[in-house]
């Protein structure tokens, strides 16, 4: 089984569906026309080199966007980085060949795809394939409940099946190709990384990273330092990952090259108690736990703290990072009622894994998966230490020291080995004496029974041999000593977040269109981004009431008093001086998701007073220019609300 032996983050696609479609999944899809007509033309985002026909899976940002992208960056850094109190690198985005080796990406990241049989150039991503074949039996009429229950387990369980398990379901079901109706070719493993070569010769094999995460483990040994070497500790990336998608399909959902915010939180394996989850365990979340999916039943509300009491979660540090997932996504825009979390099925989960769950959002296209809360075990910082022959072993400190019965090979036995073996005969020494005491008991038992035996050593100089010991090479002593230290290999719990995903998400829940008002001749759906004011792409606009206005000196010290106070507090600003309408100039801001409108009229000549509309509202409050700039700051930084500030300042 491929995708199932990867880590979750492998095998990114689209959530699952628990079920049927909502109310509200079909308002999604009812927006969605308007919704891309909106971000084409506002240029929120488009297709990458869209003037040579684009290529699938690539997108360019606009300004609108780009600004989006980098406010919800920014809150992703201040919620995590600076509350958690999180250290923070920048990791290469090329990688060379043995460090996606020792992680199982060069042999096991790969998604399965299946080809059309009479023209092998059409080929399908086959989880998706099998998605969508379910999803359209789910919709046909007349279907009872009870293969309603069956076509949404297989549907939850598409990307776990192995090559086999696929063959047989989509035997099953009569999966064909979608366009031609013809039959399919076996599943194959495709795998998803861009190879590149590095330097000149191109001798080294390099690969556009697949994730940012081997980054942090790569270099856990040196942020443990700057973290004065204790436990737990959390360290953090945010950048571009590459992933050569079979099928790139859903706009920004499923990317070529996207942007990730990963944590790696590095813990005791056998501690894994947050000091800060009794603060949220009463924090109720909709919860899709495995058990439920195979039963094909729905989601449930349960509070976190009685999800790890019951073991549905493994542990307090993987809850905590679930309910600031969540807190995070509801800040900057997610609708709470559109938020759950996944828990990954068995057949899911690397063997190594202790428990995996997916934040997923309710958008247009289903269920999305956006962020991954995995708990890795020790797996990477394994792999890596073996591969890399460097100890990353964490050393604790006990409170008490212990007695231990310590198993080692004799000075003599030490001596006899470096003579026998020569000029590696250091190094061999070295092997054994590193043995941990149970193996070294067990070779020394078989080399006494057997006269010699000969075993493959890795050495410390990263060369590697077959050498025969003698019984005189593995003499051993026991003895008892007392220890003051332990070593273990950390445990990781890993946040991984999908940021473009993520926007993709707020853009559809923010998303609302304003009735049209009966004089209004346009016919251009009067669309409004509701996006909250942390993560919105501009602050503020400043609108002349009309082009008189404009012409006004006083109107360009107006002006400059706002844009100076605005800028000088990190808030953007723009300026819509325009000969259209105000109420046309209002209704193209909204478009933006801009929240704040500050208009400058002919009294405000005259007083050096403004007008401050409310993009949702509409309504409007009247206050001196100079005062904009630290309101807006109170707003923007959810110290004050609309509310306040309507009992505070006279309406308009």
């Amino acid at each position: 089984q491929v995708s199932a032996q990867l880590p979750w983050f492998c095998r990114v696609g689209v959530g699952c569906v628990g079920g049927g479609h909502s109310p509200a999944m079909s308002q999604f899809e009812k927006n969605r026309k308007d919704l891309e007509d909106l971000c084409k033309r506002r240029f929120f985002f488009r297709q990458g080199s869209e003037i040579y026909g684009g290529v699938s899976g690539f997108f360019t940002y606009g300004p609108p966007g780009c600004a989006l992208k980098t406010n919800i960056i920014q809150q992703w850094r201040k919620h995590f980085v600076i509350e958690e109190q999180l250290l923070e690198i920048e990791d290469t985005y090329i990688m060379p060949h043995p460090v996606l080796k020792a992680s199982g990406h060069v042999d096991r990241f790969s998604d399965f795809l299946v080809r059309d049989e009479k023209d092998e150039k059409k080929f399908f991503r086959a989880d998706k394939l099998l998605e969508d074949v379910m999803d359209a039996k789910l919709n046909e009429k007349g279907v009872s409940e009870e293969l309603k229950k069956e076509y949404t387990v297989v549907r939850n369980q598409a990307d776990a099946y192995s090559k086999e398990e696929l063959s047989a379901v989509f035997s099953k079901y009569g999966v064909k190709a979608p366009d031609s109706g013809n039959n399919l070719t076996e599943p194959e493993p495709f795998n998803l990384m861009f190879p590149t070569p590095i330097g000149p010769s191109g001798l080294i094999q390099g690969y556009l990273r697949p994730e940012t995460a081997q980054g942090i483990f790569l270099n856990y040994k040196f942020c443990l330092e700057q973290n004065g070497n204790k436990l737990p500790f959390g360290c953090a990336q945010i950048g571009k990952s590459f992933r050569n998608e079979i099928a790139p399909r859903a706009g920004l959902t499923r990317q070529r090259e996207f942007t990730q915010a990963e944590i790696e939180y590095f813990v005791k394996p056998t501690h894994k108690a947050h000091p800060r989850f009794k603060a949220v365990r009463d924090m109720k979340l909709l919860l899709f736990s495995s058990k439920r999916q195979l039963a094909g039943e729905p989601h449930e509300s349960v509070s976190i703290g009685d999800a790890v009491n019951t073991g549905v979660v493994n542990n307090e540090t993987l809850g905590y990072f679930i309910v600031r997932t969540y807190t995070f996504l509801t800040s900057i825009g997610i609708k709470p009622e559109h938020c759950r979390f996944r828990q990954h099925l068995p057949t899911e989960m690397a063997h190594y894994a202790c428990d995996c769950w997916d934040a997923e959002i309710e958008t247009c296209y289903g269920w999305l998966e956006c962020v991954g809360i995995a708990d890795r075990a020790c797996f990477d910082l394994n792999a890596h230490a073996d591969a890399a022959k460097v100890d990353l072993l964490y050393r604790e400190t006990l409170d008490t020291p212990i007695e231990v019965e310590v198993t080692a090979i004799t000075k003599a036995a030490g001596v006899a080995t470096m003579k026998a073996f020569k000029k590696p005969g250091k190094l061999v020494k070295e092997w054994l004496e590193k043995l941990p005491s149970e193996e070294l008991k067990a070779l020394s038992a078989e080399v006494n029974e057997k006269g010699q035996v000969t075993r493959t050593c890795a050495l410390s100089d990263g060369s590697s041999g077959e050498f025969t010991f003698l019984p005189e090479h593995v003499a051993c002593e026991t003895k008892k000593e007392k220890q003051s230290t332990t070593t273990f290999m950390p445990g990781v719990v890993e946040p991984s977040f999908g940021i473009d995903r993520i926007l993709f998400s707020i853009l559809e829940h923010a998303y609302y269109a304003r009735p049209k008002e009966d004089s209004e001749g346009d016919k251009q759906t009067r669309g409004v981004l509701a996006f909250s004011a942390s993560v919105a792409p501009y602050k503020l606009t400043v609108l002349p009431q009309d082009q008189r206005i404009s012409r006004e000196a006083k109107y360009e010290e107006i002006l400059a008093v706002i844009r100076k106070r605005v800028t000088a507090l990190g808030h953007t600003c723009t300026v819509d001086d325009s000969g259209a309408t105000l109420g046309k100039r209002y209704s193209r801001n909204d478009e933006l998701g801009i929240p704040f409108a500050c208009t400058v009229d002919f009294d405000s000549i005259k007083d050096g007073c403004v007008t401050l509309r409310e993009r949702d509202s509409m309504k409007q409050v009247r206050l001196g220019a100079d005062k904009v700039g630290d309101l807006l700051n109170e707003l923007c930084s959810a110290r004050k609300t609309w509310s306040d500030v309507l009992k505070d300042y006279p309406s308009q």
